[in-house]
């Protein structure tokens, strides 16, 4: 397909764009900058109630439900408003700690309605909270099962998501939009940068969407697969790394994202975010989504679903249905996976611990003994972000896990485990799937780093 074809297309929902495989369901993001003008009004009141009431707002909530409100917080400098995407307890402690819970809103985020993580966050709060329902909202699809616990407990709110959009490309929706609103951010007018974003990616001339997916397409089938994304303030990198991952990592084929690595090498290119003012972010999410949509035509993928993401989920039920925490004992090490390495690979540092602490010093390091492009995500976040690709993508990666002593156990109401438990469940099953798709893994200690 030559530029003008492609793009008209896209536009017209045609899914051989792709691989034909339903594709045109999933393609509702092309409109929501539109849709959610229309829906501002309500979400603006519902924050204006609030304004007396709660000193804090903590989103509950995994991949495409947290990291565009957490990206959003990070660059516009909101401290009061809180994004819980770990199962660690002591994060979970260190989080309630700081929190005055009679005036805090809890948000629960979750598009399928079903997300473990966000399911359990939000019946401990619950417990908390005493059951107060005019402390909790949610934003979920219509319908759902967290949709049918918000009714029935009595929660201030419930938003609804577009059903046609995948959470990774939800960040101008409710998932996006409604924390916005609550952070005090004017999303009429981020709105507004992603709807002229929207209208320059419908040119067959100077489409920004185009033009960078393109490169992205282009630089994969040169051997370029690492995209290179510059670090800039507010970490937009955080966000990116979940689109390009989840969306193009399958069937062995995949763009590796990289934030804040060097493009210099050969299997790499670089990507540079645009975000001149905060307000940019509208018109960044867009031009990216568009960009994944035209790299994914590229490398003849569905760029819009995520075949491989339930494996650890359900290995992590297997773990959990024991009844037994797993001991997590170490296994190889960073020199023997390193031993491993082949040209053109990467090295993902799994970090099951407390999310305060740095990696920056490990992945440094890393770095100068490898020589490989290095990434790293916090778990159970990343296996809801990176995770497809990881297991999907090309056999290219050496994966560290990396796990700490979760402290002690922190119940989790109505259920039979507690996130200490469920966190080292969740590393646990982790690691097996990636052995079970004949990935190159190694486990080693916090401490013994």
């Amino acid at each position: 397909m030559n530029r003008e074809e492609l793009v008209d297309r896209i536009w017209a929902r045609d899914a051989s764009v792709w691989t034909g495989s339903g594709e045109d369901e999933w393609l509702g993001w092309l409109d929501e900058p539109l849709r959610m003008q229309d829906e501002l009004d309500s979400i603006v009141r519902f924050a204006e109630d609030l304004r007396d009431e709660v000193d804090d707002i903590v989103l509950c909530g995994m991949g495409g439900s947290s990291l565009a409100p957490e990206v959003l917080r990070r660059t516009f400098g909101v401290e009061r408003f809180h994004v819980l995407d770990t199962t660690h307890p002591r994060a979970i402690r260190a989080l309630e700690e700081g929190l005055d819970v009679g005036r805090t809103l809890f948000l629960s985020s979750s598009k399928s309605g079903t997300t473990l993580e966000t399911r359990s966050h939000t019946d401990y709060f619950w417990d908390k909270s005493r059951g107060r329902g005019e402390l909790f909202a949610a934003i979920t699809d219509p319908g759902s099962e967290l949709e049918q616990v918000a009714r029935e407990r009595g929660f201030r709110a419930v938003f609804h998501g577009e059903p046609s959009i995948g959470g990774r490309y939800s960040a101008l929706s409710p998932f996006g939009i409604v924390p916005a609103v609550l952070m005090g951010i004017d999303a009429s007018q981020l709105l507004a940068r992603a709807q002229e974003a929207r209208e320059a990616c419908r040119s067959s001339d100077g489409n920004p969407g185009y033009e960078l997916g393109s490169r992205f397409g282009e630089g994969w089938r040169e051997g370029r697969d690492k995209i290179c994304i510059h670090d800039v303030a507010g970490d937009f990198g955080l966000w990116a790394e979940q689109l390009v991952a989840e969306s193009t990592g399958k069937q062995g084929k995949g763009l590796v994202p990289a934030p804040g690595e060097s493009a210099d090498g050969p299997d790499r290119q670089p990507a540079e975010p645009e975000l001149p003012d905060p307000y940019a972010l509208g018109a960044e999410f867009f031009r990216w989504e568009f960009a994944i949509a035209v790299a994914g035509a590229y490398l003849e993928i569905n760029p819009f679903d995520q075949p491989d993401v339930q494996a650890a989920k359900d290995k992590t039920n297997e773990v959990l249905a024991t009844g037994e925490e797993p001991r997590l004992e170490p296994e190889g090490s960073i020199e023997e996976l390193l031993a491993q390495a082949r040209e053109g690979d990467y090295l993902c540092v799994q970090a099951f611990v407390d999310p305060a602490v740095d990696l920056g010093p490990l992945v440094d390091r890393l770095r100068r003994d490898s020589g490989l492009v290095v990434t790293h995500g916090y778990g159970p976040r990343y296996q809801h972000s990176t995770g497809q690709l990881h297991k999907g993508g090309p056999n290219t990666g050496l994966f560290l896990q990396v796990v700490d002593d979760p402290g002690d156990e922190l119940p989790i109401p109505g259920k039979p485990f507690g996130f200490r438990r469920l966190i080292r469940a969740q590393a646990a099953g982790d690691l097996e799937t990636l052995k079970e798709r004949g990935r190159r893994v190694a486990r080693v200690r916090l401490e013994d780093l």
